[in-house]
C-alpha cells in the first residue's frame, strides 16, 4: 500500500475520532436540547449515527486537507511573504476638487 493511501486512511481515522468526541460532546452537555431528544426517542440511535457520520465525513476531509497543505515546500524565504514596493511607478495622480 503507498505512503499516500496510509496517510489517508490514517487521517480519516483520526478526523471519526474527532467526530465521536465531538457527537458525543453534544449529546453529553445536551447542546441544544439534543441529549434529551435522543434519549427520549426510539430511533435517537439514528440521530447520533447521523450526527457521527456527516461530521466524521466533514473532520476526516478537514485533517487530510490539513495533513496535505502542510506537505508544501516553501517557495519564499521569508516567512512574511514576497516584499512588494509601497508604491508603484504605475500609480496616477488623482486631481481633487475642493469646490463644494
Amino acid at each position: 500500500m503507498s505512503k499516500l493511501i496510509k496517510m489517508y486512511i490514517v487521517n480519516v481515522a483520526i478526523g471519526f475520532a474527532i467526530s465521536a468526541v465531538f457527537v458525543a460532546g453534544l449529546i453529553y452537555f445536551n447542546v441544544a436540547n439534543l441529549g434529551h431528544l435522543v434519549r427520549s426517542s426510539d430511533v435517537g440511535w439514528l440521530a447520533v449515527l447521523l450526527l457521527f457520520m456527516s461530521n466524521g465525513i466533514v473532520f476526516a476531509g478537514v485533517q487530510f486537507a490539513i495533513r496535505i497543505m502542510g506537505m508544501a515546500e516553501r517557495q519564499d524565504d521569508d516567512p512574511r511573504g514576497p516584499k512588494l514596493p509601497l508604491w508603484s511607478d504605475a500609480a496616477i495622480p488623482v486631481k481633487v476638487n475642493e469646490n463644494k
